[in-house]
């Protein structure tokens, strides 16, 4: 069965007000925190590489990205290799650099699982920005 999930980043600078709002599609019936993670990553990542536009968001900032109004901007375009933003997102969530809220819930740790339904929500909360890639 595939669940889509929408995602919202926010910042603490934001709180309410999604930066960025993502429709992220998964099996089954419920997800890890590290599975929500990978699929976020690399459908953003996919996207991005198939479409390679002048002015993009990702979660996690390229190393030779400028932060922009609505995101990033490369100085050339180029192809971004989503496992190395996979595993520096992986890094981000252990050293507190984000939270994830499910609905009203703040999970706590990578194989902490979420119940999927219809209109599940779940909220990237940035606690510092995510460099590098």
């Amino acid at each position: 069965m595939l669940t889509k999930i929408k995602v919202q980043d926010e910042t603490t600078f934001s709180l309410g007000k999604p930066e960025n709002v993502l429709n992220v599609f998964v099996n089954g019936e419920t997800i890890t925190v590290r599975e929500l993670i990978r699929s976020r990553i690399f459908q953003e990542v996919e996207t991005y590489n198939q479409q390679l536009p002048k002015s993009f968001h990702l979660f996690v900032q390229p190393n030779d990205a400028k932060r922009k109004l609505n995101g990033y901007q490369m100085k050339k375009p180029r192809l971004i290799d989503s496992q190395a933003q996979y595993e520096l997102a992986l890094q981000a969530f252990e050293n507190n650099g984000f939270l994830i809220l499910a609905g009203d819930w703040q999970v706590g740790g990578l194989e902490d699982e979420i119940r999927l339904h219809p209109g599940t929500e779940v909220t990237f909360l940035k606690l510092a920005p995510i460099l590098g890639g």
